[in-house]
This record gives structure tokens, C-alpha cells and sequence, in this order.
């Protein structure tokens, strides 16, 4: 994405104009690469974000709240030591890079005011947020690198800190002016323009092509003298730039393509540009729901890794089961030649291997070839079909039981996967982990020792409908069972997707007892919305009372059965979820 060096200068510009001389109020260490620091400014308080993420390092205030680990990591402590109550002093951007650099005043141990800078490298898997004392020595850094990492640079406690190595291109933002060549006729103009300058995005580069031709896929060979010069001239123009941060989405999907600092207008009728008042802005909305999701995402991977290997070990499981019972259909036949064999022993000579007898069970008695084993006597021969029948008859009873078993299993592990997607948070994930244990699908760990914090427990998610109802909606199979069998009282409705794995959906009637038509439709788009259907349409949404649906004996959490329902087509849909 384009967090390149014009939008590291238009944030920085914002976050110095923001925080001039704003206190350190709060300091916070959310996730392993990320700070949350809260900042007091006169009358406003700001929450800023510092990721080294390496799939969406970013700086920016948000509005975003995250649950914070139940002890601070270290870094965390550190930070607080050095900075809490500190002053910022100046927010820069060195050597025109992507870095952002905060100078925080504050008093040490001995009462001597000191200038920490907490320096924040945006710059890919390579991202680090590290801080620097007065002397320029790193204190520490969220990122260790040894020379088994980088032997070019090492950001280790102790040593001098030392900026990321100069490139060999001139800063878009320097005063040197920047000169593309367009002497490889078959390479595309805004490589060219990506190669010879420091600190653009590829997107600014077809844009600068695109400004100055028309066209943003043009080859060198392609560029008039005219042309050239503009592209020249425009590129001059970003050492002073004019900021105008916008959003890109595609205009037919509504998928967010990009983010600039500048305005856009390469992609014409193709995608809608959405202008935002600030860097800040755009950045939080751009990042939160993105990089929550790819977290979420990563944090969930041994959980569907687990359940996905389940489904397989089952499916092969219910395939043998399967073939078992085909195998015990022909149990009937094994009787049958018992009793033939009975009847006719003193037909079968010894050491035969088969006999042609008469197939009295059948109209007109056709004659029928049994296979003999030569080792035993007719007699033992007949007791061998009469056991191979008698196996097959228990086998039948058997395997339909544990086929049952198996397919319930196969359920509940499908609605478990399903119910991932709905995590948001790191407590949604670990209610369906500790699930996952209580039904032996994870092992068992030692007990957490006592005194320790624990982490705040996940909640079904809360909404209003249009006509003011509560709507209800369980994120794992827990809370499903919670909602439905406990939460609920018999009057109030039950929605549930049709045959698809999903949440169990609750209205609350209140006082209250006449449910609008456009809260039951709005119940279940979400429920709808909250299953394996969220990207399909007309999905069918059975709904019924409470007092209508029911938990069998043994059967695993979220498992119910019900009857007396109405059936819904409905679109998922989202309504806006509550904090109570």
C-alpha cells in the first residue's frame, strides 16, 4: 500500500500541529509489534497507534479500542519508565524517509530534564519502533535485530543507533531535482519515474505518467519530448507538495484498492475516490478493519488447522463406516446359504470347494453356487455363514450408531469453523479454544497459576433493530447454547440459518410482545450475515419461538433441534452493533 514517503510528511505535519507540547498520559502494548499511546493536549486527548507490523506498519490516531494483554510486555514497562508524563517536543521526519521521529522531554531518576526520541520505522518486515536515549545509544526497541537477522544493522540495546542505510536515488522531498531516464524504450514510463527518485509509491508514479499523458501504461519509447518534460516538472512540483488525502475502492465491488496523499485520477470511472480531511483519518479507517482482521486471522490459524484436520480424520472415518454398512446389506444372502448348506450336507463332499444346490427361498427354486472353504467340513462350512450373517447383523446396529456419532461430530466441528470468522477479538478466539478443550479436541494445559489476571470474557454481540427490539447474536457455540437455553425466555424468537452453519440469533421481546416484520427481516440478515452464506443472497433463515427448539441428551454445544418454524429469504445484512 502507499505508505510512502509524501504520506509519512503529510502524517507527520498533522501529528506535529496535534501534539505540540501534549502530554504522555497512557501507554499500552495491545499486540507484539503495536503501542497505544494516549496523549493529553490542552483540551484534546489523542489516542495514537505505532504498528511495526510487517503487513500494515502505520502511525496515526484511532479511535479503535483493543483488549491489552493481562501483564505489559516489557517494551511496555520500558516505555512507561521513560516516557509516561513526558512532553512532545517535536514530531519529525528524518532524512525525508519513512521514519517518524517524537522527541519526548522528560525528567530522569535524578531530576535532570532528558530528550528521549521514540523513533518509529515504517519500512515493510523491516518496521521497528525503537527508543533512543539523549546520548543516541538504543535503549530498546519492539524489534531485535542481531547480525544473524541483518549484518548491515543491527538495533540491539546498547548500541548507537544508526539511521536505515541512504538510497541511492535522491529524496522525492530533497532539494536535489530528480531526473528520470527514459532511455530503456522498452521499459514503462512510470518505472522509470519508480526508479529515479526516492520516497514514491508505484500508485503516485502512474499517476505523475498519467497527469502529464493521459494514460498511465505508456512505454518510454512512447513519451514525446513535451511529455517527458511534463513528467519532469510534475515531479519537481512533490518537493512542495499539495496534500489531499483520498481513499481508492473499486466502483463495482466496493473493495478498497488504495490510499494516497495526493489526489488521484488514474482510474477514471473504475473506482470511486473518497476524500478525507486528514492523513489520520484515512489511515484509521484504511487500517483498523484490515489489520484486525489479518490478526485475527493469523491467531486463529492453528485453531483451523486443528478443526480442519478433524474434518478430515472424520470424513475418512465416515467413508469406512459407509462401506462397512454396503457390505452388511447382503447379510440376508449369508442366512440364506447357511441354511441351504444345512439342508443339503449330504450333497458336499469333502475338500469341496463349492456346491450347486436348489434356492428354495426364490420362486421356482433356481439352483445357486455357494463357495465351500476346502479346509473345513460341510457342516463348519454352513457355521461359517451363519457367523459372517451374525457379524453383519451387529456390524449394521454398530456402525449406524457410531455413524451417527460421526456425523454429529462433523457438524459441530463445521459450525465451530464457521463460528471463527465471526472472532473480532483475541478473547472471541480463545472462548472457542477453551470450548474446543472441554471437548477433548485440544489438550489439556497446566492450570494458570492463581493471582493471575484473567482476560475478559467474550460476549454475544448486541444490536438494536430499526424499531428499537434487542437483537442478539452468539459467537461460538458456547454462546449459542448461553442465548438459546438460558438468555432466552420461551416467548422470544429463535433465528437460525436453514441447513447452513451459523449463530443462533435471538430477539428479546420485552414487554413488548408484537415484533415488527422489519426487526424479524433485520434479525435475519444477521443471522444470515453471521453464517457460511454471508456472501450469497436469498439465504434461507428458519425462525420460531424459544419454547420450540431443543437440546437432545449428549449432544454437543450448539447443537439443537426445533420445530414449528417459519422460513425467511433474506440478503446478509449488518445492523450497528452496540457497546451494552
Amino acid at each position: 500500500m502507499a505508505l510512502d514517503t509524501l504520506a509519512v510528511c503529510c502524517l507527520v505535519r498533522e501529528l506535529e500541529s496535534a501534539l505540540a507540547s501534549a502530554r504522555i498520559d497512557k501507554i499500552h502494548q495491545p499486540e507484539r509489534d503495536e503501542i497505544l499511546i494516549s496523549f493529553r493536549a490542552y483540551q484534546e486527548h489523542y489516542r495514537l497507534v505505532l504498528s511495526a507490523s510487517a503487513a500494515h506498519p502505520r502511525v496515526h490516531f484511532t479511535n479503535t479500542q483493543k483488549e491489552n494483554p493481562a501483564a505489559p510486555p516489557m517494551f511496555c514497562m520500558l516505555l512507561r519508565k521513560y516516557l509516561a508524563g513526558g512532553k512532545v517536543a517535536a514530531v519529525t521526519q528524518p532524512h525525508f524517509e519513512r521514519i517518524i521521529q517524537f522527541d519526548i522531554e522528560s525528567y530522569n531518576e535524578l531530576g535532570d530534564l532528558t530528550v528521549k526520541k521514540l523513533i518509529v520505522e515504517l519500512m515493510g518486515r523491516h518496521s521497528n519502533i525503537i527508543l533512543v536515549s539523549e546520548n543516541n545509544q538504543i535503549i530498546d526497541s519492539i524489534k531485535h535485530v542481531d547480525f544473524t537477522v541483518s549484518s548491515v544493522r543491527q538495533i540491539l540495546p546498547g548500541l548507537p543507533y544508526a539511521p536505515p542505510p541512504a538510497q541511492d536515488r535522491p529524496a522525492v522531498l530533497s532539494d536535489a531535482a530528480p531526473a528520470p531516464d527514459f532511455s530503456n524504450a522498452s521499459m514503462r514510463a512510470d518505472k522509470a519515474v519508480l526508479s529515479s527518485v526516492a520516497g514514491i509509491s508505484p500508485l503516485t508514479a502512474r499517476e505523475i505518467v498519467y497527469e502529464a499523458c493521459g494514460r498511465c501504461d505508456l512505454l518510454c519509447a512512447d513519451l514525446s519530448a513535451a511529455q517527458q518534460e511534463r513528467i519532469k516538472n510534475l515531479l519537481a512540483q512533490l518537493q512542495t507538495p499539495v496534500f489531499s488525502p483520498c481513499m481508492i475502492t473499486d466502483a463495482t465491488s466496493g473493495k478498497v484498492l488504495d490510499f494516497s496523499a495526493i489526489p488521484i485520477r488514474q482510474y477514471e470511472d473504475t473506482a470511486a475516490i473518497q476524500n478525507f480531511d486528514s492523513m489520520n483519518a484515512l489511515l484509521d479507517v484504511f487500517y483498523s478493519a484490515k489489520d484486525s482482521a489479518d490478526r485475527i486471522r493469523q491467531k486463529s490459524a492453528d485453531l483451523v488447522k486443528l478443526l480442519h484436520t478433524n474434518l478430515e480424520r472424520l470424513s475418512k472415518k465416515l467413508a469406512i463406516q459407509q462401506s462397512t454398512l454396503k457390505q452388511a446389506e447382503n447379510k440376508e444372502q449369508y442366512k440364506i446359504y447357511g441354511d441351504l448348506l444345512t439342508a443339503n450336507l449330504y450333497k458336499i463332499t469333502d475338500k469341496a470347494k463349492s456346491v450347486t444346490v436348489e434356492n428354495y427361498y426364490e420362486p421356482g427354486a433356481p439352483a445357486v453356487c455357494i463357495e465351500l472353504d476346502p479346509k473345513l467340513s460341510p457342516s463348519r462350512n454352513a457355521q461359517r455363514y451363519y457367523k459372517r450373517y451374525n457379524k453383519a447383523k451387529t456390524a449394521e446396529i454398530e456402525v449406524a450408531k457410531q455413524m451417527e456419532h460421526t456425523l454429529e461430530e462433523i457438524e459441530y466441528l463445521g459450525s465451530t469453523l464457521a463460528l471463527l470468522e465471526n472472532c473480532t477479538t483475541e478473547s472471541d478466539l480463545n472462548a472457542i479454544r477453551r470450548e474446543l478443550t472441554e471437548q477433548g479436541y485440544i489438550k489439556r494445559r497446566t492450570q494458570a497459576k492463581k493471582g493471575k489476571q484473567q482476560q475478559a470474557a467474550s460476549k454475544p454481540m448486541h444490536f438494536i433493530s430499526s424499531d428499537g427490539f434487542d437483537i442478539y447474536v452468539g459467537k461460538n457455540n458456547t454462546q449459542n447454547d448461553y442465548l438459546t437455553l438460558r438468555f432466552a425466555n420461551s416467548q422470544d424468537l429463535w433465528f437460525h440459518t436453514k441447513k447452513i452453519h451459523g449463530s443462533h440469533t435471538i430477539i428479546k421481546l420485552g414487554t413488548d410482545k408484537n415484533i415488527p416484520e422489519r426487526t424479524i427481516r433485520e434479525a435475519a440478515a444477521l443471522a444470515a450475515y453471521y453464517s457460511k452464506a454471508r456472501d450469497s443472497s436469498q439465504v434461507p433463515v428458519d425462525y420460531t419461538i424459544i419454547k420450540n427448539v431443543h437440546k437432545p441428551n449428549g449432544a454437543k454445544p450448539g447443537m439443537v433441534i426445533y420445530d414449528s418454524y417459519n422460513t425467511l429469504y433474506v440478503t446478509p445484512a449488518l445492523l450497528q452493533e452496540t457497546d451494552k
